[in-house]
């Protein structure tokens, strides 16, 4: 079998951003459920931080509002976070490179490529 370990290297958020466009893991935070408070103000719910796939862009509209974002990172749900320290209750703390694909250098094969690049993976002959 293929050495199928990797490193992950985090980045500071409010440090370094990535290059627009760029799928990354994103270290979010913040509380569940999100509008949890009572009577008094007092603030309900669980504060969470977890590991998210997301893209970062320099620019987007929101379909939620129709509002534009600069230099945020967009979930699969449409659901944009800044990185932590801007205002807003949706943050990114870090945020790290996707790692390349199982015993492969790459982060994406397509068509003709995908059934010797799982064979490299598996490390066992193809069945095709």
């Amino acid at each position: 079998m293929a050495n199928l370990n990797t490193v992950v290297t985090w980045v500071d958020a409010r440090e370094r951003l990535p290059r627009d466009g760029t799928p990354v893991a994103a270290a979010i935070t913040g509380r569940y459920p999100a509008d949890s408070a009572n009577e008094s103000g007092r603030v309900l719910g669980e504060e969470f931080w977890l590991v998210r796939p997301m893209y970062f862009t320099t620019r987007h509209w929101s379909e939620e509002d129709g509002a534009e974002h600069r230099d945020c990172f967009v979930d699969s749900d449409g659901v944009v976070r800044l990185p932590y320290g801007q205002d807003s209750d949706k943050t990114v703390t870090h945020w790290a490179e996707l790692p390349t694909l199982p015993g492969g250098t790459t982060h994406l094969v397509l068509g003709e490529g995908v059934p010797s690049a799982l064979q490299n993976a598996w490390g066992a002959p193809s069945a095709r």
